[in-house]
C-alpha cells in the first residue's frame, strides 16, 4: 500500500464522518430564529456580506429559478455560488461554484471552520450548520455573486440572514404547515419574509390574497414591486418558444431549457431578475442570457435520463408539482403507457397528488425512499385502489425501477416521482443498472455512505 493511498482513505474518511455528524443534527429547531445562524457567521467572520446575492423563496420552482439565474451570471463572466436543498445523490450538490459542487476535501474543510465556532445557545439544525458551509466556501473561494435559495418558509429560515440585491418569490401554496401556518395568507407572510427594505422583489404568485400580502410587505418596506402578469409578461406560442414582455425589453422567440410547460412562468420570473440586475450588470446582454439558458441543467426536475426504454425523473414532491407532472404526461406523452414509480413523504398531501398523477397512467408502482418521513406504500395503496387498477407494491425504489425495466415495452414509458427523495435513490439505483453509460461522477454520492450500499 503507498502512502498516496492512505492519504486518499484519509481523506475519504474524514468527508464520511463529517456528513454522518451533520447527518445526525436535527432538522428543526427547537426554536426556529436567525440567532443561531447569526452566532456562527460570526465567528467566521460574516462571509455572506463579501459577495453580492440574489435569495429566493417559493413553493414550487425555486430551484429551477435559482440555477438558472446562477447558470446566467456565470456566463457574464462572475464567479457564482449556488445554494440549494435538497441534494439528489450528493451532498456536495447543496454548494455549487460555478456551477460544479464543491469538492470533498472542501465540503470538510467547511465542515471543521464551522465547528471550531462558538454556535449559539443550542445546537444547529442540520439546515442551519449546512447553510453557515455554503457562505463559508463562497467566501472562502471569493465568488462575485451567490443565489440562494431558501430550505422552508422565508422570515425565519436560515438564509434570511444575507442582505441581497434582488429577491425572488417564486409562487406560493399550502405546505409545511405545521411551521408556516394554515392558510395562503400566513404562508405568503413567511415566504415574504426575505423582502428586505429597498431591495426589488419579483414574484409569481397568483392568488389574490398572496399577492395582497407580498404586495402590502413590499409596500411597508420601500421595496420595488413586479408581478408576473402585471409589471412583466409572457405569452406561450404554439411551437414551446415565447415572448416575454418586461419592464424595458421585450424578447421573442425565447425557449425555456427544462421540459414543462410551467417552466416558462419560471424563466419569466427569472427573465425579470435579469432586467433588474443589468443596474449592476450593464452588459447583462440578451446574448449572454441566452448563453447561460444552453449550458443551465437542472436534475431531476423531468429529467430524461433514457430512451430506450423512456425513463423520465421528476420530484413532484406536492400538490403543485404533481399537477405541473400529470399535464406533462397527458399532454407530452399521450401516445405512452405511463407506468408510474412513485413514492411520497408523510408531510405531503398524497391524496391529492395521487389523484392528480394516476388518472393520467395505466399502471403504478408503489415504494417508498429511505427516510423516516417516507410513508409506507400500505399507506398509499387504499388511495390508488380507487384511481387505478394495475397496482404493484415494492418498497425499495432500485427493485421497482428494476422490475418496471424489466415489464417495459416500446409503447410504455416510466416515470419515477413524488419526493426528490425518490429521485434521488432512482439516480443511485440507476447509475447501478447502467454504468456503462452513466457519466464518471466528480464526487462519490452521500446515498451510497449514508445507506451503507
Amino acid at each position: 500500500m503507498t502512502a498516496g493511498f492512505f492519504m486518499i482513505m484519509t481523506k475519504q474518511r474524514a468527508y464520511i464522518q463529517c456528513l454522518e455528524k451533520m447527518f445526525g443534527l436535527r432538522r428543526f429547531g427547537i426554536k426556529l430564529g436567525l440567532g443561531t445562524i447569526r452566532e456562527i457567521l460570526k465567528g467566521i467572520g460574516n462571509p455572506h456580506q463579501k459577495f453580492l446575492s440574489v435569495h429566493v423563496a417559493g413553493t414550487n420552482g425555486k430551484g429551477s429559478v435559482a440555477s438558472t439565474l446562477a447558470s446566467i451570471l456565470y456566463a457574464c463572466g462572475y464567479k457564482t455560488g449556488l445554494y440549494t436543498s435538497p441534494h439528489l445523490v450528493s451532498f456536495n450538490e447543496r454548494i455549487c461554484i460555478n456551477n460544479i459542487p464543491i469538492s470533498n476535501t472542501h465540503v470538510v474543510e467547511s465542515y471543521e471552520a464551522i465547528s471550531r465556532v462558538h454556535q449559539g445557545n443550542r445546537e444547529p439544525t442540520f439546515f442551519e450548520f449546512s447553510t453557515a458551509m455554503a457562505f463559508y466556501e463562497f467566501g472562502r473561494q471569493k465568488v462575485d455573486f451567490a443565489v440562494i435559495e431558501t430550505g422552508m418558509g422565508g422570515r425565519l429560515d436560515a438564509t434570511n440572514i444575507i442582505q441581497p440585491v434582488l429577491s425572488i418569490v417564486t409562487n406560493i401554496s399550502l405546505e409545511h404547515r405545521e411551521y408556516l401556518g394554515n392558510t395562503i395568507a400566513e404562508i405568503s407572510g413567511e415566504k415574504g419574509g426575505i423582502i428586505k427594505r429597498n431591495v426589488p422583489v419579483v414574484t409569481g404568485a397568483r392568488q389574490k390574497t398572496a399577492v395582497s400580502v407580498l404586495r402590502k410587505i413590499a409596500h411597508d418596506k420601500s421595496a420595488p414591486f413586479y408581478l408576473l402578469g402585471e409589471a412583466f409578461k409572457v405569452r406561450k406560442n404554439q411551437d414551446r418558444t415565447f415572448t416575454y414582455s418586461g419592464m424595458q425589453h421585450t424578447w421573442t422567440n425565447m425557449k425555456a431549457g427544462l421540459q414543462g410547460e410551467y417552466q416558462i412562468d419560471n424563466l419569466a420570473l427569472v427573465l425579470a431578475a435579469c432586467e433588474i440586475l443589468k443596474k449592476k450588470i450593464p452588459d447583462l446582454s440578451l446574448y449572454k442570457i441566452q448563453k447561460g439558458l444552453s449550458i443551465h441543467t437542472w436534475p431531476g426536475r423531468l429529467e430524461v435520463v433514457s430512451k430506450n426504454p423512456l425513463v423520465i425523473l421528476d420530484g413532484a414532491h406536492n400538490l403543485m408539482g404533481a399537477r405541473n407532472l400529470a399535464k406533462f404526461l397527458g399532454d407530452d406523452l399521450a401516445d405512452k403507457k405511463i407506468t408510474l414509480i412513485v413514492g411520497i413523504l408523510d408531510d405531503k398531501p398524497y391524496t391529492a397528488m395521487l389523484r392528480a398523477i394516476l388518472p393520467v397512467c395505466a399502471k403504478v408502482i408503489l415504494t417508498s425512499p429511505k427516510i423516516d418521513r417516507a410513508l409506507p406504500v400500505e399507506k398509499l395503496l387504499p388511495v390508488a385502489k380507487k384511481l387505478i387498477t394495475d397496482i404493484q407494491m415494492i418498497p425499495d425504489v432500485g427493485e421497482a425501477i428494476r422490475y418496471a425495466i424489466k415489464h417495459a415495452s416500446p409503447e410504455r414509458a416510466i416515470c419515477i416521482a413524488g419526493s426528490l427523495y425518490v429521485v434521488g435513490e432512482a439516480k443511485h439505483a440507476l447509475a447501478q443498472m447502467f454504468p456503462a453509460t452513466t457519466k464518471k461522477k466528480r464526487i462519490p454520492d452521500t446515498f451510497s455512505y449514508i445507506h451503507g450500499v
